[in-house]
C-alpha cells in the first residue's frame, strides 16, 4: 500500500511511504497524481481545497486552509491552522457505545498477586518511596543494598526519584501527597519502605493522613534525619517487609482485576492508522471480558472531546469531563499560554499537523465503550470499564498518573520512540515496522503489520494475549527487562 484514507469523508490521504512529485498513487477511492512530494505519515489533498474551508480527517475537521490547496499537494503547517480556542459549554448528546458483554464467572483469569484491600498485583516488588527530593540519592543507595541482599521470591526493589515534596503549598502540596500515596497503594508493591527526611513540609506524619488505612507490615516508614545510621535502619526494615512478602504466591484470578493504562508519546502520522486504534480494539476486548482501561493526556483531547463526552455513562460523568476539559483549558489561559499549540516538533514532523488532528487520532487508544468515571488526579479507578484520569500529556506526568491510579500495566503507542518506563511494566507498541526494526531495545509489540495485510482482529488479539502474559508474569517487557522505572509529578503552584 502507497496511501490510506481513513475515512470516506476524509479530504486528505496519509503517505505510507514517501511519494516523489508527479506520482500517480492508488487509493481505496481512486487515484491521486502528485504535485508535491509527501512524506511518509505525512497527508495530501485528495481534492482542491479553498481558502478557510474546513480539513477533514478521521470524519472530523482537523483546521481550516491558510491558502487553496489543490489537489495531490501537501497538507501541513505552513497551510493549515487550528480553529480551537479557549473553553466551550457543551451539550449532552449521548450516542450508543459499543456494547459489552458480562463475562461468565472465571471465563477470563490470569495469575496474579491477591491483595489484603481486593486488588491484584503483577509484580511482587518492593518500592521506597520517598517524600521529598532531598533524599532521592539516599533512595537510591538503599535500594542498591537491598537487591544486593537477595530477597526471596521478590522481583526487585525499586526507588523512584522525584524534586518534590518540600516548599510546597496548598492544593500543589495534597496533589504530590494524592499520587505519592497512590504509588504507596499501588498492588505491584507487595511492600513499601516510605523514606522521610524530617523537615520537609511533606513530613511522614502529614503524608500518613494523605495515605489512609495501611497494612504495617507491609509498609514502614524512616525519618532519615532521626535514625543514626539512616542506612542500617532502613535495611532493617527491608528485611522485615522481605520476611512478609517471600510468602506471597501467584493464583488465578478474574480479569476483572486487570487494569490497564493508555498512552500515547511521540507520535506520528501512522499513530491514529495503526497503534492507538490497536489499542483502542485492544481496550474494548479488555472491557468486554470483565477487565479495565484508564485514559488521561487531557491536553490531548482538545478537538476530540466531544466523542468522549457522548459515550459518558451518565450526565453526572458527561459533567464530569467538561469541567475536566475546560479546568485544563483555564490552567493553559492562567498561565498565558495557548491552549491548542499542543503537537511536538516531532509530531509535527512526523506528519500531525494540529492539535484537532492528534487528538483524534490520541482518543482512538479509548475504543469505543462507555466512559464510566472520570478521576482526579492522584485518584484511583473505582469502577469497571474505561475511567478517564485528570493528568497532562507530557510522557513522563501521565504515565506516572496512570500507574498512580491503579493501573498495573501501561501501553504505550509511539512512532518516534521513547526508552521510558513507568513505574508499572510499559509496553511500547511501535506504529510502524521500520521503529520495531530500528529500536529493538525499545518496541515491545510492533502495529505497523496493520498497514501490511495483518487484520485488525488478529494482531488485536495477539496484543491481548501478550498482555495476559504479561499480566502472570511469563513475559517482562523491555523496561523491566534494562531498569527503565521512572516516576514524574505534576507541579502547579508556588515554590517556597
Amino acid at each position: 500500500m502507497d496511501s490510506t484514507v481513513v475515512h470516506p469523508s476524509d479530504d486528505v490521504l496519509v503517505a505510507l511511504r514517501d511519494i516523489k512529485k508527479g506520482e500517480t498513487i492508488k487509493h481505496v477511492y481512486g487515484e491521486l497524481t502528485m504535485i508535491e512530494a509527501v512524506e511518509r505519515g505525512h497527508k495530501a489533498a485528495l481534492r482542491d481545497i479553498n481558502q478557510g474551508e474546513q480539513i477533514l480527517k478521521y470524519g472530523f475537521p482537523i483546521g481550516t486552509a491558510t491558502s487553496t490547496i489543490p489537489k495531490g499537494a501537501w497538507i501541513h503547517t505552513h497551510n493549515v491552522k487550528t480553529t480551537l480556542d479557549g473553553t466551550l459549554t457543551y451539550t449532552y448528546e449521548p450516542e450508543q457505545a459499543a456494547a459489552t458483554k458480562e463475562p461468565a464467572e472465571n471465563e477470563w483469569t490470569f495469575k496474579g498477586y491477591e491483595r489484603e484491600n481486593g486488588e491484584v498485583g503483577i509484580r511482587n516488588e518492593i518500592w521506597i518511596i520517598n517524600t521529598v527530593g532531598c533524599i532521592n540519592k539516599t533512595a537510591e543507595l538503599v535500594a542498591k543494598l537491598g537487591n544486593a541482599e537477595g530477597y526471596q521470591n521478590i522481583d526487585g526493589v525499586y526507588n523512584f526519584p522525584h524534586p518534590f515534596g518540600c516548599s510546597q503549598l496548598g492544593d500543589d502540596l495534597k496533589s504530590t501527597q494524592a499520587l505519592l500515596a497512590s504509588l504507596v497503594h499501588h498492588p505491584n508493591a507487595a511492600g513499601v519502605l516510605v523514606l522521610g527526611l524530617g523537615c520537609e513540609n511533606n513530613y511522614i506524619d502529614l503524608f500518613k493522613e494523605a495515605l489512609g488505612p495501611y497494612n504495617e507490615k507491609r509498609i514502614k516508614f524512616l525519618a532519615v534525619q532521626e535514625a543514626g545510621d539512616e542506612l542500617e535502619e532502613a535495611l532493617d526494615l527491608l528485611s522485615e517487609i522481605a520476611k512478609v512478602v517471600k510468602n506471597d504466591k501467584r493464583t488465578e484470578v478474574p480479569l476483572s482485576k486487570l487494569k490497564v493504562g493508555l498512552k500515547c508519546g511521540g507520535s506520528d502520522g501512522f499513530s491514529g492508522i495503526t497503534a492507538n486504534p490497536l489499542v483502542g480494539a485492544f481496550s474494548d476486548q479488555l472491557i468486554g471480558v470483565g477487565g479495565s482501561t484508564v485514559l488521561t493526556e487531557v491536553p490531548e483531547m482538545f478537538g476530540a472531546e466531544t466523542i468522549l463526552m457522548n459515550r459518558a455513562s451518565s450526565e453526572d460523568v458527561f459533567d464530569s469531563i467538561v469541567d475536566m476539559v475546560n479546568g485544563f483549558k483555564d490552567y493553559f489561559i492562567r498561565h498565558n499560554q495557548v491552549v491548542y499549540e499542543n503537537p511536538s516538533p516531532g509530531n509535527k514532523k512526523g506528519g500531525i499537523t494540529t492539535l484537532e488532528e492528534k487528538s483524534l487520532g490520541c482518543v482512538q487508544k479509548g475504543g469505543f465503550a462507555p466512559v464510566a468515571d472520570v478521576v482526579p488526579y492522584g485518584g484511583r479507578v473505582k469502577k469497571q470499564g474505561l475511567t478517564l484520569v485528570q493528568g497532562p500529556g507530557n510522557d513522563l506526568v501521565s504515565v506516572t498518573a496512570l500507574a498512580a491510579s491503579g493501573a498495573q500495566i501501561v501501553l504505550f503507542t509511539t512512532g518516534r520512540g521513547t526508552p521510558f518506563g513507568g513505574p508499572v511494566p510499559t509496553v511500547k507498541v511501535s506504529t510502524n515496522t521500520g521503529l520495531a526494526e530500528r529500536k529493538k531495545n525499545w518496541i515491545d509489540f510492533n502495529a505497523g503489520g496493520l498497514v501490511e495485510g495483518k487484520s485488525m482482529n488478529d494482531l488485536a488479539n495477539d496484543l491481548f494475549h501478550y498482555v495476559l502474559r504479561l499480566a502472570s508474569g511469563e513475559e517482562t517487557t523491555l523496561n523491566e527487562q534494562n531498569g527503565f522505572k521512572e516516576i514524574a509529578l505534576f507541579k502547579d503552584g508556588v515554590i517556597l
